[in-house]
């Protein structure tokens, strides 16, 4: 889905479909030296990785200048039966214009694509109109933009310790605190995160 919020760099989306890598479907924890504005202490749910290159979803940051209400009536959707009002995520800084809903497997469009059994990734509004009904999936992040890597990028950016790589927490990704996700994330492996350097490795 296309929507009018500003655009900073666009780019293709890499195949979700690609099921060659132990790091798809896995959580990116941002190491305490990366102080990019776009990633800094930022968790990505990485839903794609192969040779063609890497996609994936912040889940710990929101675009704080835009609410679901302003997003439905730029998308000419109707607004009048909104029954929850969902945080709009930061989705990560390639094509923040395009909108994409991290969801629970138990709400299924033909344009879902499952991830894995329990998440899917749908970029059409049908689910946006489902969501503001109260009839959309249970568990749902909506997102502008998307993290995306070339071939090879994030491979090296691994290589250097800018990233922790953890397993994928149903809980830990739907969960609308986005304060502490980063923490969370870097304590399900048992690592102290005030503790973290630049040296330590990937999990």
């Amino acid at each position: 889905m296309k929507t009018k919020h500003t655009q900073h760099k666009s780019g293709s989306t890499p195949t979700l479909l690609a099921k060659d890598s132990p790091f798809r479907d896995c959580l990116l924890v941002a190491m305490p030296a990366m102080q990019t504005d776009s990633f800094a202490r930022s968790v990505i749910y990485l839903c794609a990785h192969s040779k063609a290159g890497a996609m994936g979803i912040v889940i710990n940051q929101r675009v704080p200048e835009i609410a679901f209400k302003e997003l439905l009536e730029q998308l000419n959707l109707p607004h009048s039966e909104l029954r929850i009002d969902p945080v709009i995520h930061f989705g990560g800084p390639v094509e923040t214009g395009r909108g994409f809903v991290l969801h629970s497997t138990d709400f299924l469009q033909e344009d879902t694509v499952k991830v894995n059994d329990n998440i899917g990734i749908t970029g059409s509004v049908d689910i946006l109109r489902a969501i503001a009904k109260g009839e959309g999936p249970h568990k749902s992040i909506f997102a502008l933009g998307y993290a995306g890597w070339g071939p090879g990028q994030l491979d090296a950016e691994m290589h250097t310790n800018s990233w922790l790589t953890i397993p994928a927490d149903d809980d830990l990704i739907f969960s609308t605190d986005l304060t502490d996700k980063w923490e969370k994330a870097i304590l399900k492996i048992g690592i102290n995160p005030f503790a973290l350097s630049s040296e330590i490795g990937h999990a």
